[in-house]
This record gives structure tokens, C-alpha cells and sequence, in this order.
């Protein structure tokens, strides 16, 4: 075998560990669902509603549906009270095998914005949140923003693969109408957990 070629080899078995490793890092037993925000600290406020009481209500459909599945789920909080951006990831590492998904809605001072986005941190994190994404905007029915990396407290401090969504922005009326619906809840947590489900 020739230098080149048997680098060649090397190269295209070391991509394969690589990936194996990237595949297997997605493979989880629990999900901490992290509902942004929450008592002394309220999020986003436009129009009457509260980003906090938004973010628990997905929160809680994304859940149920996780439980139906027989998936282990942890919460982050489960009522309005506050929790800090540190003991949210400190709670998720106390799990092994476990993904995090953070929950919210966006706002903006320009309040034509439109859309849902998802954010990561690592390898795995953007393999989710390419996941969530391909399902959410177009199940809800808003305007594709696309993933982004960033350096989020929750995220970056966070050990296990870990996403923050952006359902909707409530900065913009008329997606606020939809966002305070039972119908765009259930159909954000259904995307999120689709999203979850092709990467298990």
C-alpha cells in the first residue's frame, strides 16, 4: 500500500471515530428541560404576557410527552420561582447521559421581527439544534432564523450536550397572539421533542 493511499486510510477511519463518538455523545437517558426565566426575573414582557409563564407552559407539554415515551425527564423549575443561570447547569450535571434543553421566547425593540432560532454550544449541540430547527418554524409556522452558536451561561457551563430555543418573538403582536395559544405550546414542545427523538 502506498504512503498516500494508507494516509488516506488512516484519515477516513480516524472521520469514522469521529463520528461514532459524536453519535454515541447523542445517545441519552434523561432530559433536563430548563424553562427560562422565572419568579424575580419575568424575561420578555410585551403586551400583557410574560416570556417566564410562556416558557413553563412548553416546558410542561415537552415534558408530558417525553414521560409518554418513558424517557427520564428533570426540570430546571416547575413553578414561578427564581432559579440562577449557574443552578440550572449545575442541576443538569448531576446527570449522566442526559441532554439539556432550555426553553423561551424572544423579543426585540425592532417588533417586526419574526421567527424561532435555536442556540448550542459544542459538536452534539448543533447536531440538536439543527434538529429542533428543521422542525419547529415550519410547524408553528413562523420565520426560520436559523442555529447559532453562543456563549450562554446555561450552555457553556453545562457538561452534556445542550440547546436553548427561542420559540417566538412576543415583541412582535401578532406572533404573540400565536404564542399565547395552547395550540403554538403544544406544537413548539412536539417540534423539540421530534427534534430530540431523530437524535437519540
Amino acid at each position: 500500500m502506498g504512503h498516500t493511499l494508507f494516509s488516506r486510510v488512516l484519515a477516513a477511519l480516524a472521520s469514522l471515530v469521529v463520528l461514532a463518538g459524536v453519535a454515541s455523545a447523542a445517545r441519552f437517558s434523561t432530559v433536563i428541560i430548563d424553562p427560562g426565566h422565572g419568579g424575580k426575573d419575568k424575561g420578555a414582557y410585551w403586551g400583557g404576557v410574560r416570556e417566564s409563564t410562556l416558557n413553563l407552559k412548553v416546558a410542561n407539554q415537552l415534558e408530558a410527552l417525553l414521560k409518554k415515551r418513558g424517557i427520564r425527564t428533570v426540570m430546571t423549575r416547575r413553578s414561578d420561582v427564581f432559579v440562577s443561570l449557574s443552578s440550572r447547569a449545575a442541576i443538569a450535571n448531576r446527570y449522566r447521559s442526559a441532554v439539556f434543553v432550555s426553553i423561551h421566547f424572544n423579543a426585540s425593540t425592532n417588533t417586526a421581527i419574526k421567527g424561532a432560532e435555536t442556540y448550542y454550544w459544542g459538536t452534539t449541540g448543533r447536531m440538536i439544534a439543527g434538529a429542533i430547527q428543521r422542525r419547529l418554524p415550519a410547524r408553528c409556522q413562523v420565520r426560520n432564523r436559523g442555529i447559532r452558536r453562543h456563549g450562554f451561561t446555561v450552555l457553556v457551563k453545562t457538561r452534556c450536550p445542550a440547546v436553548l430555543v427561542e420559540c417566538g418573538f412576543i415583541s412582535n403582536s401578532s406572533e404573540r397572539r400565536r404564542c399565547s395559544t395552547v395550540w403554538y405550546q403544544q406544537t413548539a414542545a412536539r417540534a423539540i421533542y421530534d427534534g430530540l427523538m431523530a437524535c437519540r
